[in-house]
């Protein structure tokens, strides 16, 4: 890149946002040859990546709403991940309960459970099985009375934060940057792309780019609007999503329970040591750093682990919340469609956005903002294919941010 000031670095592509779409951005970019930089304000997966419910998964629920592209994508991309990444993600059995007010019947199960088998490719790993009666009581202290059937299929856990640092860390020695504590300011357009300005501890930096990637999570408005001249977008809606820690550890796996209340998918797993319970999908407005879990939220969760395991210790041990950013709508969130929205601003774009997106397909994400990227990129050779790029867990690195 020709600019001005030659003592301006230069990137092929810069990418605001440390969250697991950023870093996965970032991983494609290194791997296809690109110097590539990332920044973020406080530490890596400090927002939503490490306020998940931990899955890499298929996504069994969003059958209901016909959503087949997104679940054979996502069910791909939890093989490859549990490929390339054996120490962070991991195939856990799944146990879904069919009681007598069960809305869900056993009939819908089995068809779903199938077709979600059918859309894993019929591996070994995507059949399902009802458990016999004789071994319910091996199952965590899940409530008895009047239940009918015991599903198990197997879908995958991981440590949401950990695997964004192990992404972050394969585009690091790929010979990309990574910068914490790099408060995004504003880009202006250049005639070659654009000028990034952010402040680090230093004091404020310049940098060129070719490209500009916007993977702000639920910050991409607030991001984009610091854009000159302002890229296009799309109005947003912030769900957010609790989980609550409870005292004492599950065993045999997953739950995933119909919640009394409102039928919503509820999953209550094993999370170190203890068990997590979550998540709900609450409206959110304000600002993505105040999102915390409302009182009423963690009765709710906590209710709907009292209802099926009733004999189990149930002190709340902690609690936290994550944002998910959805097209703005009247449907209610558990209904809303959960496919990746990428948003660039020409033909030959300069600058995409990075909009929604789930944890298990942060991968096959990356590989599509880059092949929409190429033709604004310069031709380089590739130093390898993230499909076939290990993923170790990453040393420990200070951190600020929260720990759950």
């Amino acid at each position: 890149m020709d600019g001005a000031d030659r003592d301006i670095e230069a990137f092929d592509i810069v990418v605001l946002g440390g969250g697991i779409h950023g870093v996965g951005v970032l991983q494609a970019a290194a791997a296809r040859g690109h110097r590539a930089l990332l920044l973020e304000e406080r530490d890596l997966a400090s927002g939503t990546s490490r306020r998940s419910s931990k899955l890499i998964h298929g996504g069994l629920r969003y059958l209901e709403s016909g959503q087949f592209g997104l679940v054979r994508e996502s069910l791909a991309e939890r093989a490859i991940l549990c490929r390339l990444a054996p120490e962070l993600v991991k195939l856990v059995p799944f146990f879904v309960p069919v009681y007598r007010e069960t809305t869900r019947r056993p009939w819908k199960l089995r068809a779903g459970l199938s077709l979600y088998a059918l859309l894993g490719g019929l591996a070994k790993d995507a059949w399902f099985q009802r458990v016999p009666r004789r071994d319910w009581d091996q199952l965590d202290g899940l409530r008895l009375d009047g239940l009918q059937y015991v599903f198990r299929y197997l879908d995958g856990q991981t440590d949401d934060a950990l695997l964004t640092r192990a992404v972050a860390a394969s585009a690091e020695e790929l010979g990309a940057e990574v910068r914490e504590a790099a408060r995004f300011v504003s880009a202006q357009k250049t005639a070659h792309g654009y000028r990034v300005r952010y402040d680090a501890v230093s004091g404020p930096v310049e940098v060129e780019t070719r490209v500009l990637v916007n993977a702000a999570g639920p910050w991409v408005e607030r991001v984009r609007a610091a854009i000159l001249p302002e890229p296009p977008g799309f109005a947003v809606d912030f769900i957010a999503g609790t989980h609550i820690e409870v005292e004492g550890a599950t065993r045999a796996g997953i739950y995933y329970c119909e919640a009394p209340q409102d039928q919503r998918a509820v999953f209550t797993m094993p999370w170190r040591g203890h068990t997590l319970v979550g998540t709900t999908e609450t409206p959110f407005v304000g600002d993505p750093r105040t999102v915390e879990p409302s009182s009423d939220e963690i009765a709710y969760l906590l209710a709907v682990h009292r209802d099926y395991f009733p004999g189990r210790e149930s002190a709340v041990l902690g609690a936290w919340a994550g944002l998910r950013v959805l097209p703005k709508t009247c449907a209610r969130a558990f209904d809303r469609p959960r496919e990746t929205s990428l948003v660039v601003d020409a033909d030959v774009p300069s600058y995409l956005a990075i909009y929604g997106g789930k944890l298990t397909g942060y991968r096959a994400t990356a590989a599509k903002v880059l092949d929409r990227l190429a033709s604004s990129l310069p031709q380089r050779a590739w130093l390898a294919d993230t499909a076939s790029l290990a993923l170790r867990s990453p040393a420990p690195r200070e951190s600020a941010a929260t720990t759950n």
